[in-house]
């Protein structure tokens, strides 16, 4: 390629499909990458959406389109689509490259060159404290050596080269940086995503198809490649299936020829599906044998206003005063939420992180004028940083709980007669005393905290740290609260187990320590038997 050969609009396109191409092939080894083993957003499915939510935006647009519409976009679709921490960086890094093309209607070599520089610095400034071996770390490297191609006038394809030959030499030191990468015999999912995004540049502009990449996992990942956006399937069609009976293979075959871009997820009795097709209502009905259907989410690709948010004719309603905007894991979370005075609520959790767009409309359409939004995930409190330098602070708040127990304590000293700023001065200071647990199901292997961890044992989590497994749920708790010196412990027991499980666990939790008070109440969160809140 020539040092000053005109990249267009149309290359632009062709770059960032390529990306998304590229997650969709490779999201489950970068998955596979992570190190903990608790259910939570993973990277590779969080960075997956987010570069689908671009890909449906930039593929309504026309191939004459300008570089500089192009990048802008990408640029607000990625950011409204962001899903998890990762996918938040990775929208970063389309922001970066939006500023870098905006205004122009081609581009030269050097110019989308700096651009995707640009693009890396962004996202490694996206978070406030960078910690060294992660996805940020793969990005300071690949800057350098875009920066240093750059300067030497190299074309485009000899930039995105470089950048990934640097970024690889980071990611395979970040080992080295981290323990807990160390200790798992893996490399950071995030950097390894970073490097998935620039393969699958590097092909679409070479007009190639992105092929499965040498991603080093603990184990060997069967990767079937996904069909490339086509919008011969308009529909993108999503839905969970709850009380399902079924395994990941069999819902995949059943499925597999209504569509493509098909992705299925199965825990215990909990499936998740996407996939584009022609006729939803046959993958509904389908899904409907196996199990109740939940939070179906059908949307025509076709349709280039899906991202806009009100049309001139809608009716505003009255907004007035400061509310909270919290994010709740089940439905009985939810209505406890509600009755402590939440003005929003917005479904997502553990494996479920909202895409920050969710948060702009339920502010958007709520009735205050002011949110403070609590996030209850440490996978989301990205999003909420997002969600208020879009919407500004004279809007928006947050407090960085990152567990139930700190959201419950923030939420009992809201008082809307306060002012934004005092509400959360005072939110964040009692959420940061509250102390939290849980138990979950690990989905992996792993070595954490120096506990060695089998895929099935039960987790005890005490304050956002994994401190004990075990065989049962019973002799985790037991484990979890042996040392510590608590007057109220409440209980949130989730989908996955019985009212009458959950009562026998608290009234063993009474009879080790007739002192406690302990409370019971009904969560409906997935994956998490049991949430704990002390006092």
């Amino acid at each position: 390629m020539e040092n000053n050969k005109v990249i267009t609009g149309k290359q632009v396109k062709d770059m960032l499909l390529g990306a998304y191409h590229s997650f969709e092939k490779n999201f489950e080894a970068i998955n596979d990458l992570n190190v903990f083993p608790v259910p939570d957003g993973d990277t590779g499915t969080n960075m997956m959406h987010t570069m689908a939510s671009v890909a449906r935006a930039i593929s309504a647009m026309s191939d004459d389109a300008e570089a500089g519409e192009i990048g802008a976009a990408a640029a607000r679709s990625a950011i409204m689509g962001a899903r998890g921490n990762s996918g938040v960086i990775l929208s970063q890094l389309l922001r970066g490259i939006g500023k870098g093309v905006a205004g122009k209607k081609t581009l030269t070599n050097t110019e989308i060159g700096k651009a995707f520089q640009f693009g890396i610095l962004y996202s490694y400034r996206s978070v406030s404290k960078p910690v060294e071996g992660t996805i940020l770390t793969v990005a300071r490297g690949m800057a350098k050596g875009a920066y240093h191609a750059v300067r030497g006038t190299c074309s485009l394809e000899e930039v995105l080269q470089e950048a990934i030959r640097t970024g690889k030499e980071e990611l395979a030191k970040t080992p080295e940086m981290l323990p807990a990468l160390k200790a798992a015999g893996v490399v950071d999912a995030g950097g390894q995503g970073l490097i998935v995004f620039f393969e699958g540049c590097l092909a679409g502009l070479r007009g190639q198809d992105c092929e499965v990449l040498e991603v080093t996992t603990r184990a060997s990942a069967q990767m079937k490649p996904i069909e490339p956006i086509d919008l011969e399937y308009p529909y993108c069609t999503e839905f969970i299936v709850k009380d399902a009976n079924v395994d990941k293979k069999t819902v995949s075959e059943a499925l597999q020829d209504m569509g493509n871009s098909m992705i299925v997820a199965v825990v215990e009795d909990i499936v998740k599906v996407h996939i584009h097709t022609k006729h939803p209502g046959q993958a509904l009905n389908k899904a409907q044998e196996w199990g109740t259907l939940h939070d179906i989410k059908v949307e025509n690709m076709r349709d280039q206003h899906e991202n806009r948010l009100f049309t001139a004719e809608d009716i505003q309603p009255v907004k007035h005063g400061v509310g909270v905007l919290t994010v709740a894991a089940g439905d009985g979370i939810a209505k406890i939420m509600h009755d402590m005075g939440a003005a929003e609520i917005i479904n997502g959790g553990q494996s479920m992180n909202p895409p920050v767009e969710a948060f702009v409309t339920a502010i958007e359409n709520g009735t205050c004028e002011q949110y403070i939004i609590l996030p209850n995930n440490k996978n989301i409190i990205l999003a909420a940083e997002q969600v208020r330098k879009l919407l500004g602070n004279s809007k928006v708040a947050y407090v960085p709980s990152t567990n139930l127990a700190q959201g419950l304590a923030a939420l009992l000293h809201f008082d809307s007669t306060r002012s934004l700023e005092e509400n959360t001065v005072i939110m964040t200071k009692e959420a940061k005393e509250a102390t939290g647990g849980s138990v979950t199901v690990a989905v992996r292997d792993s070595v954490v905290n120096g506990i060695t961890v089998h895929e099935g044992d039960y987790l005890g989590i005490l304050n956002d740290k994994i401190v004990v497994s075990g065989s049962s749920v019973d002799d985790v708790l037991d484990a979890m609260l042996a040392d510590g010196d608590y007057e109220l412990i409440s209980l949130y027991y989730g989908a996955d187990i019985t009212k009458e499980q959950a009562e026998e666990l608290a009234d063993k939790l009474r009879e080790r320590n007739d002192e406690c008070e302990v409370e019971l109440f009904y969560g409906g969160q997935p994956l998490y038997p049991v949430i704990l809140s002390m006092e």
